[in-house]
């Protein structure tokens, strides 16, 4: 998927933070007054605000902790030595420091996102009114310091996504005001303490991400004042039951995303009994493995449930249908936002059909062998297909049509069939549904003819490829709908001819038209007059040809990969968007140098020129390139050494350098900085010199081609432990870890690499030279060893079968004699014929 935008009313934590950070700093204002008049009074001289002095000192013995502060966050904090009386009133001006207004004291220290590195200053406590402080994603070190315990005044305390290690510190149960903490995202380990218990007043806890272990206490039921709790990724935790949260009656959201509830029985029950409860999240809790998750007798007997949950998450737990018992009490009316993505079901009920409220349905990746048009109709039910917005059943294996009942779903704006199994056809009512904004129903077997009522559509993103469509949107279909912003109608049987309904879509930001088959030449006006908007473009794998002078400046992908296209590429210094992600031109004719211009492309994940006729040496501004990972130059004409600035992309998965012109030693970064590599090949260059150890420290390696070059010298013994070279977990590492922006380019580049071109390869690793090597290297005597080996072990084998078998051993005999005679005779008459060729 492309650019699917979900537009919801309920949120994930990580949005929840933003929201909450801004309704925090909203406090923070009003705490202060809001109105800047006194502040404004003493610069006018009719007040008498000065910053406190001793506070003033606490903030630059805090700044003397600091050893790195790579984005001068702490640059405004300066003591003016001869102008003291102006220093006192700067502090209240430095950066991340708020004062208030009327006292002039430091209420809000807010160091967050300054990637500042070092300790936490003891000077802290002599800001005796701060209630604010955030320190987070900073690179702190050491325990969280034990002075905190004694800041007592602090309301918020966000230290989460630094490099405090050690326990959770005990004092923390000191600090009774305090109404937000987050220690998430750092190294402490230990024990959840029983004293976190103590602090009532708290209104919100994050304990997430971090390296706990043990028995979450009981005593966390004693926060009765909690509003919001984070327990998320407590993979080492043991949760023995929920009961304790049965007394936070206070609480409105829960995140308890990859935390182990395997053992906590009667959990629904729990659930069922927080009235105030609005926001649940247990994505990938283990709850398939819970005995017993509800008990009947504690149920409310009435056939609507009582739940005030209007955002409701469960995905990745392996759950089937069964589930759907104990999903009842915690569904009503209010239900906004449903997630079952990523389990084992195979069908929904038809109570799901009575959520008057239900907007969002996600239930994509799950094993529903069941027809489109059932699944509907049990959505269709009771009042559900009138609020119905987004639906989401992709990645499953629904069958039969797009069926009219779709007709009834007339709020509904998204709507993901993607990878499914419709067989049949789109009914016409799809296109006249009156809020549809986007559609995919790419990766089916659809096989009708497109409606003319595409064209009446209020659809602004249509994805419909990898499908049988016997026709395809026409110049009159399509005459009326310039609004269109995404369409995506790749390998579906549009060629030979251009479909020149697109040029008609002016306000187009995506388009993808591979794998078609279509022939055409592009003019220049015709780069001129279109394509300047477009952001995503595939023309890959079909028969383009022509030059390409201009290219959006905002693009972010482009694949023209597998076409005729020719001429330089200098177009791509156009491209000055910090956003592109992805290029791929190979197969084509461009020609000329890489131009120098690529130090706009710092998000660049993909960069492939392969089978070109490009030439020069590769340009100084690759090096800016620090985010990629796949880098394939191979089957060009480019010369000279490889520039040292490509040693900054440290990111690399896969570099494929192979039959150019480069020249030089194997540079000693490549195994020194790109320690991610994965396959490696300069084969057929011209490198000499020895295979450099230091390719040794690549331990992620599985394939090295250093082949065809005129290397000398011995491959270095240290090759032997790259045991990932014969290990294929990395290749599943690599395949779950680098998915680029929604494309897995993983799987294109091992097709590459093991396919036809490189059919050769009988080993992960080639010692084949044109330079003269010394004596045998170690590959060719693992090759005559083994080999000697095989033939003494099958030579013995046979003898120790004649000598038991006698009537075998007859027969072999009686065969050898047979083929003596043979071979003399033929062997005699081809000598005879030679000697009489001359005369012939």
């Amino acid at each position: 998927m492309a650019s699917k935008n979900f537009h919801k009313y309920f949120v994930h934590p990580a949005t929840f933070f933003f929201i909450h950070s801004l309704l925090v700093l909203a406090s923070i204002i009003n705490a202060t007054t809001a109105i800047n008049s006194p502040r404004q009074q003493a610069r006018d001289g009719s007040g008498d605000f000065k910053c406190i002095e001793k506070e003033r000192k606490a903030l630059l013995h805090f700044k003397s902790y600091i050893r790195q502060d790579p984005k001068g966050y702490l640059s405004t904090w300066t003591q003016h030595e001869k102008r003291v009386e102006e220093a006192k009133s700067e502090c209240c001006e430095w950066s991340g420091v708020t004062c208030n207004d009327q006292t002039g004291h430091v209420i809000t220290l807010d160091l967050s996102f300054g990637d500042l590195e070092g300790k936490i200053s003891p000077s802290l406590v002599n800001l005796t009114y701060l209630t604010h402080l955030d320190l987070s994603l900073n690179f702190f070190d050491g325990p969280i310091p034990m002075f905190i315990g004694s800041m007592t005044q602090l309301r918020h305390l966000y230290l989460q996504r630094n490099y405090f290690n050690g326990n959770i510190p005990m004092f923390i149960g000191s600090m009774t005001h305090l109404r937000y903490l987050d220690l998430s995202d750092n190294e402490l380990k230990g024990n959840i303490p029983m004293f976190i218990g103590s602090i009532t007043q708290i209104r919100h806890l994050g304990l997430g991400l971090n390296y706990f272990n043990g028995t979450i206490p009981m005593e966390l039921g004693n926060l009765t004042k909690l509003q919001v709790l984070f327990l998320h990724s407590l993979s080492n935790c043991t949760i023995e039951n929920l009961n304790w949260l049965s007394n936070l009656s206070h609480l409105e959201s829960l995140y308890m995303d990859a935390t182990s509830l395997a053992k906590a029985n009667n959990w629904v029950n729990v659930i069922q009994s927080l009235k105030k409860l609005s926001y649940l999240s247990l994505s990938g809790c283990d709850l398939s493995h819970v005995m017993n998750p509800y008990s009947y007798s504690s149920f409310n007997s009435s056939s609507t449930s009582s739940s005030n949950i209007v955002y409701l998450d469960l995905r990745y737990n392996n759950l089937n249908s069964s589930m759907y018992h104990w999903l009842f009490p915690l569904t009503s009316n209010k239900l906004e936002e449903l997630h079952l993505d990523n389990n084992k079901l195979d069908g929904i009920p038809k109570y799901l059909g009575n959520l008057c409220n239900l907007a969002y349905l996600h239930i994509s990746q799950n094993s529903m062998l069941v027809k489109f048009s059932d699944l509907m109709a049990n959505l269709s039910s009771g009042c559900t297909s009138v609020a119905l917005e987004d639906l989401d059943v992709s990645y499953n294996q629904l069958t039969g049509s797009l069926s009219d009942n779709i007709q009834n779903f007339s709020s509904l704006h998204d709507l993901d069939l993607d990878n499914n199994e419709l067989n049949e056809s789109i009914s016409e009512n799809v296109w006249r549904l009156p809020k549809l904004d986007y559609q995919d129903v790419s990766s089916n077997s659809l096989k009708s003819f497109i409606s003319k009522y595409i064209g009446e559509t209020t659809i602004l993103r249509l994805y419909l490829s990898n499908n049988s469509f016997e026709g395809t949107p026409s110049n009159m279909h399509m005459s009326n709908r310039s609004d269109i912003q995404e369409i995506d109608i790749s390998s579906c049987k549009l060629g030979p001819h251009f479909p020149n309904w697109i040029l008609k879509l002016k306000n187009l930001t995506l388009l993808n038209i591979a794998k078609n088959r279509i022939s055409y030449t592009f003019s220049v006006q015709f780069w001129n007059m279109w394509f300047s908007q477009l952001i995503y473009l595939d023309l890959s794998s079909n028969n383009f040809s022509g030059s390409i002078p201009n290219v959006s400046s905002g693009l972010q992908r482009l694949d023209l990969s597998h076409n005729k296209f020719y001429g330089q590429i200098s177009f791509l210094c156009q491209i000055t968007d910090g956003s592109f992600y992805f290029l791929d031109l190979s197969n084509n004719s461009f020609t000329g140098a890489i131009p120098d211009c690529l130090w706009h492309f710092k998000q660049l994940q993909v960069l492939n020129l392969g089978h070109n006729n490009l030439s020069g040496r590769l340009p100084i501004s690759i090096g800016y390139l620090i985010s990629l990972k796949v880098l394939q130059l191979d089957n060009n004409v480019f010369s000279g050494e490889l520039p040292l600035s490509l040693q900054n992309c440290t990111q690399l998965t896969f570099l494929e350098l192979g039959v150019n012109k480069f020249s030089g030693h194997v540079p000693i970064w490549i195994g020194e900085r790109l320690s991610l590599l994965y396959a490696l090949s300069l084969k057929s260059n011209n490198f000499f010199g020895a295979i450099p150890s230091q390719l040794c420290q690549l331990i992620y390696l599985r394939i090295l081609n250093l082949s065809m070059n005129k290397l000398d010298g011995t491959i270095p013994l240290c090759l032997n432990n790259l045991t990932s070279l014969l290990n294929d977990e990395f290749s599943s590492y690599y395949q779950n870890a680098h998915y680029l922006n929604g494309f897995n380019y993983f799987d294109h580049a091992m097709i590459y690499w093991q396919g036809s071109v490189h059919k050769e390869l009988e080993a992960p690793i080639i010692g084949q030279n044109e330079g003269g090597g010394e004596g045998i290297d170690e590959l060719d005597r693992i090759f005559l060893i083994g080999g000697a080996s095989g033939f003494a072990t099958g030579f013995w084998i046979v003898c120790c079968c004649l000598h038991v078998n006698w009537h075998g051993r007859n027969e072999f005999f009686r065969f050898l004699d047979s083929l003596k005679d043979w071979v003399y005779i033929n062997v005699t008459l081809f000598i005879a014929r030679r000697q009489r060729a001359p005369y012939l």
